[in-house]
């Protein structure tokens, strides 16, 4: 499994020869304007709320992926389905068999409205696994006590990325505990210094992890890490 770090919350997750692209939202990102979006192939597209630096690039990527498929919860794939993106609903609890591996929809504390101000549904994070390898993003959320299901529900995680930016989401302090709650010692950090509100002291965040025995990665836009 490799995943790429894309900038604020997109990530590009390579797990059996698939390409699974999460929340797009580069175009519209400063940090990322380094990164082509015409030239990303995927095979789907998971989004895990309907915020705009979320879904800016969705219609984008899916144009220039026509067999690709969007994967999020009801509302946001209906959507998106009027604009003839073909998608994959699913909903909190559920989990769902892919080609690349198994995908379980798990909760988030959190907001969600479309661009356009539609309802988004409620938001959420999901966890993709095979008989080897197990992967949490969380999207954008709260800590929350439900984390505590997710080692009870899904096969033993062996990395996850949590946002650090603080602010709209959990900080550096708040996604330790969450590490605790879903029994990981490896976090990707992300959702953080794209605006002013969500900027990190970068060295602080990671030693604050270190100290307590876990590891906080925070790549750089483009770089990449295997597991």
């Amino acid at each position: 499994m490799k995943i790429t770090f894309l900038g604020h919350a997109t990530v590009l997750v390579e797990m059996n020869s698939k390409k699974i692209l999460f929340d797009p939202f580069i175009t519209g990102n400063s940090l990322s304007q380094h990164i082509d979006i015409s030239h990303l192939a995927v095979d789907y597209v998971f989004v895990t709320h309907g915020h705009e630096d979320h879904v800016l690039d969705v219609e984008a990527v899916m144009k220039n992926n026509p067999d690709a498929l969007l994967v999020s919860n009801f509302e946001i794939v209906s959507w998106f389905g009027k604009k003839n993106i073909s998608g994959h609903a699913m909903n909190h609890g559920g989990k769902y068999e892919f080609d690349f591996g198994t995908a379980k929809y798990v909760n988030a504390v959190h907001s969600s409205i479309l661009p356009d101000g539609t309802y988004g549904g409620n938001p959420g994070g999901f966890v993709l696994y095979d008989d080897s390898k197990s992967l949490y993003v969380a999207g954008d959320t709260a800590l929350t006590k439900d984390m505590e299901l997710i080692p009870l529900l899904c096969p033993k995680l062996d990395v996850a990325l949590l946002p650090v930016g603080d602010n709209f989401t959990m900080g550096y302090e708040d996604a330790l505990i969450a590490s605790d709650l879903i029994r990981c010692d490896t976090i990707i950090g992300y959702h953080f210094d794209t605006f002013p509100p969500i900027e990190i002291d970068k060295p602080k965040a990671v030693k604050y992890f270190k100290d307590k025995g876990k590891e906080l990665v925070l790549l750089n836009v483009g770089e990449s890490l295997s597991i």
